[in-house]
């Protein structure tokens, strides 16, 4: 009985007594037994509203250089380390302080987040520090250089530290998303079941898969007449009757019988996709144009048109909404800080933009909207910029956290420093990703029950002797949360 949970008891039953049925079959109804488990949690919040946004940074930012220690001895450590790359305290255009309670540490932020200083100082936006990727607690450079603790797959690789942050499964690169695995939970909290509530404006990812869910993609400029699904335009001759007779012989394909699985499942997603694109017309048919105005990014065109989604979400018959937007830029392998310069005014603008637009709707208070990135950089340069690392810094924005806070543990800067296992300065984390992801879980509806399907690994960060044990209902260790 080792390892054995009441979901995994669910889930195996119910693949036992199905065994003798068709594989789609079996997947199906497996869904609806996930979703069974959970019903009693979900019944009880039927009428609330609550999205997630995730905004990857992609590249590897390097975060040591977005929030800054800046108290004498570790900003001493800070500036030792990081020569040729590091912000100048007393340079207001480098480095803004931030409004911090007498007798706790002392940090500044990168001189291009203006905007995050002021939400943060007004209890808006927090951040988490030194959270990434851990297979199991690692306590210092002995336990990771001695091989005593397992490590994450392809630690200072791209595409797997993204995988990673996104499933939170860094054992395997294989694997449902946390998003995903959120919405097989939370999907029958809302009242349309033709429509994802996991939105993307990034196209594909990892993040919002799930075993029976995947993402809506839709572009930033979508109109109640285009939502990035071609077809011939209004001006072309006779093009009502050339689209209506499209759109009937793709949905005459996708309503066919067919013998092959993979077919079966492309006809289905098809018409869904389909059906799906029609609600969304009609939704963003209904939308009243926000006054709050966005910056000429697609940074910020993301975020409004997420916000867009958020004001109409009754209208799709969604009670709980998972946005997925990206920012690219941050791979800085050289002139550091010229591109943090370059890209770090387009993150500080799209979040005030979106939180204004969020408080215009009157919804600030129900969504939370956090950053990830592939890992942190070095803590040395390389000559003008930094490599891959590892632990890093994050920031969560909205009304819901506790705002104006350092969560997490600070490590030192300095290269003797426990946490760093290279001589160019790369820090293990101090929290994990799935600590991280427990907080705003539990926040947005998934049952403590249920907390180990969403998060498999969460039970070796708080009870590793013993996976049995169910997470408590109060398990908020970090804080970030009211």
């Amino acid at each position: 009985m080792t390892n054995f949970s009441r979901r995994k008891f669910l889930r195996d039953s119910t693949c036992a007594a199905m065994g003798s049925t068709a594989f789609l079959s079996s997947a199906i109804n497996l869904g609806m037994f996930n979703t069974l488990a959970a019903r009693p949690h979900i019944l009880n919040n039927n009428n609330d509203y609550k999205a997630i946004v995730c905004v990857l940074l992609a590249g590897g930012c390097d975060t040591y250089n977005v929030l800054v220690p800046t108290d004498d001895d570790p900003y001493a450590e800070y500036e030792s380390t990081r020569i040729g790359i590091s912000l100048d305290r007393t340079d207001e255009e480098q480095l803004k302080i931030l409004n911090r309670p007498a007798g706790l540490p002392e940090f500044g932020v990168h001189g291009a987040l203006g905007d995050v200083k002021t939400m943060f100082d007004a209890g808006e936006l927090s951040f988490l520090t030194n959270v990434g990727t851990l297979s199991e607690p690692i306590a210092n450079y002995t336990e990771y250089n001695d091989a005593l603790k397992k490590r994450p797959l392809g630690l200072y690789s791209h595409s797997d530290q993204q995988m990673q942050w996104q499933t939170s499964l860094p054992d395997t690169r294989t694997g449902l998303g946390f998003g995903g695995r959120m919405a097989d939970i939370l999907h029958d909290m809302n009242t349309i079941d033709k429509i994802s509530m996991n939105i993307s404006l990034d196209g594909k990812n990892r993040f919002q898969v799930g075993s029976s869910t995947a993402e809506f993609s839709i572009a930033n400029n979508a109109t109640p007449d285009n939502l990035g699904y071609s077809g011939y335009p209004s001006w072309y001759q006779e093009s009502g009757f050339l689209n209506d007779n499209k759109n009937g012989t793709i949905k005459s394909l996708a309503d066919q019988t067919y013998n092959n699985i993979f077919q079966q499942t492309l006809g289905a997603l098809t018409s869904s996709t389909a059906d799906s694109i029609e609600i969304y017309k009609t939704a963003l048919g209904k939308l009243t144009p926000l006054s709050t105005t966005f910056s000429e990014t697609r940074f910020s065109n993301d975020l409004k048109m997420v916000a867009e989604l958020i004001s109409v979400h009754q209208h799709l018959g969604l009670n709980r909404q998972v946005f997925f937007v990206k920012v690219n830029g941050f791979d800085n392998h050289s002139n550091l800080l010229d591109e943090q310069n370059n890209v770090l005014p387009e993150v500080n603008a799209g979040l005030l933009e979106f939180k204004n637009a969020l408080q215009e709707i009157g919804k600030f208070n129900d969504v939370v909207t956090y950053t990830i990135s592939d890992f942190a950089r070095t803590l040395t340069s390389n000559g003008s910029g930094s490599d891959h690392a590892w632990g890093g810094n994050q920031m969560i924005m909205g009304g819901a956290i506790n705002g104006g806070q350092i969560f997490g543990e600070f490590p030192s800067l300095a290269l003797d420093g426990l946490l760093n296992v290279s001589h160019r300065g790369v820090l293990i984390p101090t929290t994990s990703i799935d600590e991280f992801y427990a907080e705003i879980a539990l926040w947005f509806g998934v049952s403590p029950n249920d907390i180990d399907y969403v998060l498999p690994n969460l039970c070796r960060f708080y009870d590793s002797s013993n996976c049995t044990t169910s997470i408590p209902s109060d398990y908020m260790p970090i804080g970030m949360f009211q």
